[in-house]
């Protein structure tokens, strides 16, 4: 019997590329979004990329009357939940905005799936909640909290409220995936990250410097303790990124239950000045930029062990940080004002 998935955030970056991989591994999506983030164009995309059409209601996780009517329309085995605001800079201007909407969108979509019976849940959370911290790797069982912004902290609190929750609840499911820095698109240059105004992430910075929108890249402090100064991160292909999901729930739908953690990166580190060399190699020409000031927040060294995804989800990551640009770019080429286009 297929299994029906509920995808919050399903439009999104991550979520979209999250929703083909389902249903290319044989189950049936079902998309929540209220497109604060995201573009209604992205269903037309997702359609034809899976040769499907994709049910999707238009609703803020805010709503508690509204999602708890989709679970009634629809027989939900599980839920993937990306719905969140996720910009840094804007959680520190912005806190309430983002503890109201992550916090209360989550306690309202557990509380529907606790009135309808599904105990199966997949969160979204960040290598953001290990804070600052001074050993690398990072491992699954490191310490986590002294969280640098409220984006962090939402992500932080959530974590928490979901391993009360399965400790209040023997059946219930949790499968918590840290991300390290998502990078890429989808092969077909279809489906990619569409950040709103100046991006917050590297890659469509890059982009969007090599196409022309932005005149160059900043690149935030080039005195950091690294071997070129910049800052070193670990970053997984957005493909890879939503395998891990896939994977995710298929450990879950073994029965298994209570409350895990996984790290998704690629467990190697790359510094920001790497990341630029990758992009000069498959855009041709030299990407400009200059050295600003050190962004508040920002740890000199993160990145990922992954053996614990390895060896319980059998996830692995395939596609090297060459792949991982040239994607970018190819999106960014067919689609130079994302999905305006």
């Amino acid at each position: 019997m297929i299994k029906t998935i509920l995808v919050t955030g399903g439009t999104g970056y991550i979520g979209s590329h999250t929703v083909l991989d389902l249903i290319k591994n044989g189950y049936r999506v079902v998309i929540l979004d209220d497109f604060s983030n995201s573009s209604p164009k992205v269903l037309e995309q997702l359609e034809k990329l899976a040769g499907e059409s994709i049910s999707l209601y238009n609703v803020d996780l805010k709503d508690a009357k509204q999602v708890e009517a989709v679970f009634a329309a629809e027989e939900i085995d599980a839920v993937i939940n990306f719905a969140g605001y996720k910009a840094v800079g804007e959680s520190v201007e912005q806190p309430l905005k983002y503890y109201e909407n992550n916090l209360i969108g989550l306690i309202n979509l557990v509380k529907a799936m606790q009135e309808f019976a599904v105990k199966k849940l997949i969160f979204s959370s960040s290598a953001t909640v290990y804070g600052q911290p001074e050993i690398m790797p990072l491992k699954e069982s490191d310490p986590i909290g002294n969280v640098t912004n409220p984006y962090g902290r939402t992500k932080l609190i959530i974590e928490e409220i979901l391993t009360d929750i399965c400790a209040a609840n023997e059946d219930f499911g949790v499968v918590t995936l840290r991300y390290f820095n998502p990078l890429g698109a989808d092969e077909s240059g279809e489906i990619g990250e569409d950040p709103n105004g100046i991006p917050n992430n590297l890659a469509p910075y890059i982009t969007q410097v090599a196409i022309g929108k932005l005149e160059k890249l900043s690149v935030f402090g080039g005195d950091y303790p690294t071997e070129d100064g910049t800052c070193i991160r670990d970053y997984v292909h957005v493909a890879d990124l939503a395998a891990g999901h896939t994977k995710a729930l298929d450990y879950l739908f073994q029965d298994n239950q209570g409350y895990e953690i996984f790290n998704l990166g690629s467990g190697v580190g790359y510094s920001v000045y790497q990341i630029i060399d990758n992009f000069e190699k498959v855009v041709g020409r030299p990407i400009p930029y200059q050295v600003v000031g050190r962004r508040a927040g920002d740890i000199p060294v993160s990145y990922a062990a992954i053996d614990k995804a390895k060896a319980v989800l059998n996830w692995s990551p395939t596609k090297d940080i060459g792949i991982m640009c040239a994607d970018t770019w190819r999106w960014q080429q067919k689609h130079p004002n994302g999905f305006q286009d």
